[in-house]
């Protein structure tokens, strides 16, 4: 549920721990009393001042810069105060309990409190505010979160343009020129007795043509912005001994899995994050597949299918030095079958042949052919690893986005496909083609928020850090 949007609220607004400088934020109407409790006197507008940051009894609990922004002039839409003070995590929680007591200390002049219901602010109330007073739309709020959360600059980069309105700019278009299209649908429903075709005079089929055509390019750079934000997960599979510990290793450029000449090292999944391209690829090492009667070895081959029902690309390790060999080469056969059948369609699986370096006169009919021992091939791998994960856009040109972006354009997409499909028809079904333009709508506004469940508001907003 959305909190309650009225109340005045407070955090600590910046990471926990020790820094030079922590924040303490205030968001609400009518600050004025607490900051002249808190502050000792008035602030000028958007001015930074430093002065005393005073207690119930006058006496300093930190001196810092105070600023007050005004409402409608702050991030907020409301009055906002920030007291930037030491960054210790003791300072910042007396700051914020001052905050607290003063807004409940009766004013001098009136005799009320000086700051009714003032509250610790949820996680992400403040960013949450902004967007239901009009700073931002839901689009830019989400990009608030993905900006604090980016873990690659190209990420970050892309964050930053989404903050700044161009994934939403680029919504507002389709949304301007689908509106466009529902008037004149809209206009031949309400006047049918009129000898006038305005879809045909208007190239309705041609505007609804050209608006899945910029629909297609918008998808094209969420799919490539939410593959920056999510990054795809991959698993490398195989039998025993093939290499895929090495792999990892070699992938990541970090000793982080144990390799050993014995078969059945690895037991358990060993994951690691690596960044091509500012691209994050989740990779995880499994135990190798084969019957054991080992049963620690049957949980981590257990745990590895797992692993392997829940990827978005697998990797299937072959050992180059032992192909030729019939039980080998049977064995591979069996998991590619069981791959074939806990997979879907839709996930590829890219046959990787390892120690090249041991057998370089073998050639692999298809797939890529590497040595995770001395690294020859591992460039040719990542940038496989990149054309299954779908990456295609350059990061500079990219806005991040999030797999609900993605799902509502896809809604979207349908919706206009059965939209062409009644204004082709002879009869032109102009009641389901408003319908479905109607519904393309809705579900453009969801990215943006210009209408939306409160729950589905809420959900977004849990999930950010408290203070922003």
């Amino acid at each position: 549920m959305l909190a309650r949007t009225t109340d005045p609220i407070v955090a600590i607004a910046t990471a926990s721990g020790r820094g030079a400088v922590g924040i303490v934020r205030v968001s609400g109407a009518r600050l004025a009393p607490l900051i002249e409790a808190i502050c000792g006197r008035v602030l000028k507008p958007r001015e930074a001042t430093y002065l005393p940051f005073r207690d119930a009894g006058g006496e300093p609990v930190d001196h810092g810069l105070a600023i007050h922004f005004p409402s409608p002039n702050s991030f907020t839409g409301e009055d906002v105060l920030e007291l930037q003070a030491h960054g210790g995590a003791v300072v910042l929680q007396l700051l914020l309990a001052r905050c607290l007591e003063a807004a409940a200390e009766p004013d001098p002049v009136t005799g009320r409190p000086r700051l009714p219901g003032l509250r610790v602010a949820e996680p992400g109330e403040f960013s949450q505010r902004a967007f239901l007073n009009g700073k931002i739309d839901l689009a830019q709020a989400e990009a608030i979160a993905d900006l604090i959360d980016a873990s690659t600059e190209a990420a970050a980069r892309s964050a930053g343009r989404s903050l700044s309105g161009a994934f939403s700019r680029e919504i507002h278009t389709l949304r301007d020129a689908l509106i466009h299209l529902r008037m004149l649908v809209e206009a031949t429903l309400d006047f049918p007795e009129e000898e006038i075709d305005f879809l045909q005079k208007a190239d309705a089929a041609g505007q609804l043509a050209k608006l899945q055509s910029q629909l297609a390019a918008v998808q094209q750079r969420a799919r490539q912005g939410a593959l920056l934000r999510e990054g795809i997960k991959v698993v490398i599979a195989g039998q025993p001994n093939a290499g895929k510990s090495s792999l990892l290793n070699a992938l990541a450029g970090a000793e982080l899995a144990i390799v050993s000449a014995v078969a059945g090292t690895t037991r358990d999944v060993v994951s690691q994050t690596i960044q091509i391209h500012g691209v994050p690829l989740h990779v995880a090492d499994t135990a190798g597949l084969r019957e054991s009667s080992d049963e620690v070895e049957q949980i981590g081959v257990a745990r590895a299918w797992g692993q392997i029902e829940s990827a978005d690309a697998v990797l299937f390790l072959h050992d180059l030095t032992r192909a030729a060999l019939p039980d080998y080469a049977a064995a591979d056969a069996e998991i590619l079958a069981g791959l074939r059948r806990k997979l879907p369609a839709s996930v590829p699986v890219l046959d990787v042949w390892n120690k090249q370096d041991a057998a370089p006169s073998t050639e692999p009919a298809e797939g890529i052919a590497l040595s995770a021992k001395t690294g020859l091939g591992i460039e040719a791998l990542r940038e496989q690893l990149l054309a299954m994960a779908g990456w295609q856009a350059v990061p500079e040109g990219v806005y991040l986005a999030r797999a609900r972006h993605v799902q509502a354009l896809a809604q979207v997409e349908a919706h206009l496909a059965l939209a062409a499909s009644h204004l082709a028809a002879q009869a032109q079904l102009l009641d389901l083609l408003a319908e479905e333009l109607r519904l393309a709508q809705n579900a453009l506004n969801e990215i943006t928020g210009e209408f939306g469940a409160d729950d589905l508001l809420g959900v977004i907003f849990s999930r950010f850090c408290i203070g922003k």
